[in-house]
């Protein structure tokens, strides 16, 4: 396998820039640029030089021994000056020793990977951690970077490897006197497996949200305030205000940390009759985006010639409170009336909306356990219906055990075998 070498830490000038080196000669590599391997997992002062003598940086160096680093080869990090012309000058040195090559993206967690270092969910895991921008993202990724959907999963798969040695004993050594009825046991571990995961399933909406972000749609009227309680949200002019009606035409979108929540709000098109079509086409864009949001705060007036279908858990105000001098369910961005109440009611139904997160958080984990339960569903059937239905339910649960594979990895026959034999001695 190749030896790989990147830049791990930002691009751009910084106080500390790391690269990484990993494969079979990355000690060789440690040994041509600092002259010397440092004492493995210690951080040494040393001098790199490139193979001309130059000096190229005073750098900390770490290095890995094989089953112990983050891609478990064989690897070292140096930590640089963060300048540009340090971290190109260290990466040049690096390309020309023999049998290393630059990194390709994401190459080192591949091999992190590929080596059992981590699952593909401890992957995601880190990929989403990389991609926090609030609290909750960060909270929701490190979750699963630790590993707790793949050890989950683990337990899930353990108990349905279990209970299809139970079934192969049934088939398998039909003829034997198999000491137990396996049957009750069978069932037990299997509706326990599918209630679990069900559970699981059920939550995946809410934590895709947590990670992409949620919505919020600001709907109603032309001239009812909803582009300048936008800007007030945003403590910023994102949107083009205005008396003349029909002035926002598409959604505008700003993006909020939402007390640890990511939460983009929706300036939609005023909802009114009309002949334009550029401006039909933005109402009719309005109200579709704002079907898909999770929250919609609709801002009235008795005057508008179109009804919005309200849906349970709109927020209704009464907008320009201002102008109306409305005190009760109004709301105004221009002086800031109502803006902290309704900030508050949208984080704490959000925030409820949360506690029914699970450890799934991507439409690929949904698909495969939601087909993990629609095999068990089959398999607890089967096992309902007699013994005469035992093969169909044993091959319903491998193949319920294979959607597992697609989380975190593979069962073989073997470790099947290894159950049967290990629970059962037939003296076979």
């Amino acid at each position: 396998m190749d030896t790989i070498y990147a830049l791990a830490s930002a691009q751009g000038k910084a106080g500390v820039a790391v690269v990484r080196v990993s494969g079979p000669n990355a000690f060789l590599a440690v040994s041509v640029l600092a002259g010397r391997l440092p004492a493995v997992r210690r951080a040494s002062l040393m001098s790199l030089r490139d193979q001309e003598g130059g000096l190229l940086d005073h750098a900390l160096v770490l290095v890995f021994a094989k089953g112990g680093s983050f891609t478990g080869e064989e690897s070292a990090e140096f930590q640089l000056h963060g300048s540009r012309a340090t971290v190109s000058a260290v990466l040049r040195a690096l390309s020309d020793i023999d049998g290393l090559r630059l990194a390709n993206p994401g190459e080192f967690t591949r091999r992190a990977l590929e080596n059992g270092r981590m699952d593909l969910t401890e992957v995601e895991g880190l990929a989403d951690l990389i991609d926090a921008e609030t609290e909750a993202q960060r909270r929701q990724a490190l979750r699963v970077f630790s590993g707790a959907l793949g050890a989950r999963t683990s337990k899930w798969r353990a108990n349905l490897v279990r209970a299809l040695a139970l079934l192969e004993v049934t088939i398998d050594f039909s003829d034997e006197d198999v000491p137990v009825d396996v049957f009750p046991e069978v069932l037990e571990l299997v509706t326990s497996v599918r209630q679990d995961i069900s559970e699981q399933v059920a939550g995946v909406a809410v934590a895709e949200r947590i990670r992409d972000g949620f919505e919020v749609a600001i709907m109603g009227p032309p001239n009812i305030g909803k582009s300048t309680l936008l800007n007030a949200l945003a403590g910023r002019d994102a949107a083009l205000t205005s008396e003349i009606a029909g002035t926002t035409r598409d959604v505008i979108e700003v993006r909020m940390d939402l007390h640890g929540l990511p939460v983009t709000f929706l300036d939609t098109a005023g909802l009114r009759k009309t002949d334009d079509k550029i401006e039909a086409l933005g109402i009719e864009r309005a109200l579709e985006r704002a079907d898909a949001a999770d929250i919609r705060v609709v801002l009235s007036d008795s005057k508008s010639d179109v009804e919005v279908k309200l849906s349970p858990g709109d927020i209704i105000l009464k907008g320009k409170a201002d102008l109306s001098m409305e005190s009760s369910d109004g709301i105004s961005g221009r002086t800031g009336q109502g803006v902290s109440d309704l900030l508050a009611r949208i984080s704490n139904e959000l925030m409820m909306r949360t506690q029914s997160a699970g450890l799934a958080v991507h439409e690929r984990h949904r698909i495969a356990m939601t087909m993990t339960v629609g095999l068990l569903m089959s398999v607890e059937k089967g096992i309902v219906d007699g013994s005469s239905h035992t093969e169909l339910a044993a091959e319903d649960l491998r193949h319920a055990v294979t959607a597992l594979d697609a989380l975190v990895g593979k069962v073989d026959i073997e470790q099947v075998l290894d159950e049967i034999f290990r629970s059962f001695c037939l003296g076979k």
